[in-house]
């Protein structure tokens, strides 16, 4: 079957043919019949048989010197054929690598330069809506000088460099004024008591809720800053609406809704005795007159001089308040 001397030789018994052991138990259990007759067989129809070491004859070109260099040199020819194919493989994959790696490289660096332009766009924008809020001037006044707070300037108006009105400053008599004020309860400060009608901390622990009233109408709710007048009972909230409510306690009703403002209220105040009343965004400052404790005045005076938000708010006891 294979062509050359069996080492474990065996015989069939109905054919008499000798074959290797190993071949045809192989070929038994695949086909159950003699490779050669074709009629079934069987291992039990096999018989080994006995014999001494069989020596493999040398091939011929192992016979002599010269036959053995010829064999070496083709193993080395092959040997060689083989390295230099794995070297051009080895090559081919150092490429690869290194394409790879370049593009990584440069897709790296157009991300950075992505990212930075990202950030100063973003720079940009958010420096162009502080300075310039948007909105739609008429025909008229189309080409004149726009101010930082997105008003436009008359023609005689000066304006800095940043495209912003000059402005005086406080004058030296206010400046004075202010000292003076300063000092004054600067020593009432020194001199002031804490007084005894204050709640002590047991009686705040007992307080529980009277009443709630939900001032805001919109998705957007939230109170931001919040203000008493103790002498009329009212309350002033600016909300995350844009929207600042005048609330009346003890009726619970709102009297007034203010909605002069873009942005969330950050910041209200009563001024004197609730003849007007101040309100702060991040778009400007706002004040607004209450007469008869219901009626609001339109808008009698809004300050636009500030880059920032407005966060809080303090009125100075030397000013007048009704200015």
């Amino acid at each position: 079957v294979s062509g050359e001397v069996p080492e474990e030789p065996v015989v069939s018994k109905g054919s008499g043919l000798l074959f290797e052991k190993r071949l045809i138990e192989r070929h038994i259990a695949d086909y159950g019949k003699c490779p050669v007759t074709g009629e079934p067989l069987t291992l039990d129809d096999i018989v080994p048989i006995k014999t001494g070491k069989i020596v493999k004859p040398r091939p011929v070109q192992a016979a002599s010197i010269p036959g053995m260099i010829g064999m070496f040199q083709n193993e080395w020819d092959g040997l060689m054929l083989s390295n230099f194919a794995l070297e051009q493989q080895l090559h081919t994959a150092r490429q690869e690598l290194s394409h790879a790696l370049y593009q990584h490289d440069a897709a790296c660096r157009v991300i950075a330069r992505l990212k930075k332009e990202r950030d100063e766009a973003r720079s940009i924008l958010a420096q162009a809506e502080r300075q310039f809020p948007i909105s739609t001037p008429n025909d008229a006044t189309a080409n004149a000088p726009v101010h930082s707070n997105g008003k436009r300037a008359a023609d005689d108006e000066e304006l800095a460099p940043n495209a912003k009105k000059l402005h005086p400053g406080i004058s030296s008599s206010i400046i004075t004024e202010l000292t003076n004020c300063n000092v004054a309860l600067s020593q009432q400060r020194k001199k002031r008591q804490i007084s005894a009608t204050l709640a002590p901390i047991d009686a705040i622990e007992t307080y529980t809720q009277i009443s709630s009233h939900p001032l805001n109408k919109t998705n957007r709710q939230g109170i931001i800053s919040l203000d008493i007048l103790y002498s009329k009972d009212l309350i002033a909230t600016g909300n995350v609406d844009t929207n600042a409510v005048i609330f009346d306690r003890p009726s619970g009703q709102v009297l007034a809704t203010l909605s002069g403002h873009s942005k969330k209220v950050t910041s209200v105040k009563f001024v004197g005795q609730g003849e007007s009343i101040i309100t702060g965004s991040a778009d400007k400052l706002r004040a607004d007159s209450l007469e008869h404790d219901t009626h609001i005045n339109p808008c009698i005076l809004t300050f636009l001089v500030f880059s920032g938000r407005i966060t809080n708010r303090v009125l100075h006891d030397a000013l007048n308040p009704n200015l």
